[in-house]
């Protein structure tokens, strides 16, 4: 796997997808957000069995699309259970389940192999 830093989403998505409440401390450190990037561009290729960073340019901007959700949001979900004690009464639990919805969504979209290419209505 061909890993290109930021490639799949940006680092303010990420932040965005965690919500007013993370940890500032750790939502302004670059090493650790790019490990968390790392670590969730790891888990779509893996988890979907393909190489999406391989031939990223060639990708429909739909797939790039999701792409971003899910690592957007599976950064988020790091974001929060790293300090989950900013965060309002149950809000990190209900940004946790809104991310892990987009997620599954997304993982699910990305695994149906055969429907990789949009066709034009």
């Amino acid at each position: 796997m061909t890993l290109t830093p930021w490639q799949f989403c940006t680092s303010g998505a990420a932040i965005y997808q965690a919500g007013l409440h993370a940890n500032a401390g750790l939502v302004a450190t670059a090493a650790a957000l790019l490990g968390f990037y790392e670590h969730a561009v790891g888990k779509i290729c893996v988890s979907t069995h393909t190489d999406w960073a391989a031939n990223y340019a060639g990708l429909d901007d739909s797939i790039k699309a999701e792409l971003a959700s899910i690592s957007s949001s599976l950064i988020a979900m790091d974001i929060i259970s790293y300090d989950p004690t900013g965060y309002l009464t149950r809000e990190a639990d209900m940004i946790m389940n809104k991310n892990n919805s987009i997620i599954a969504a997304g993982m699910a979209a990305l695994k149906d192999k055969v429907n990789h290419t949009l066709s034009t209505p």
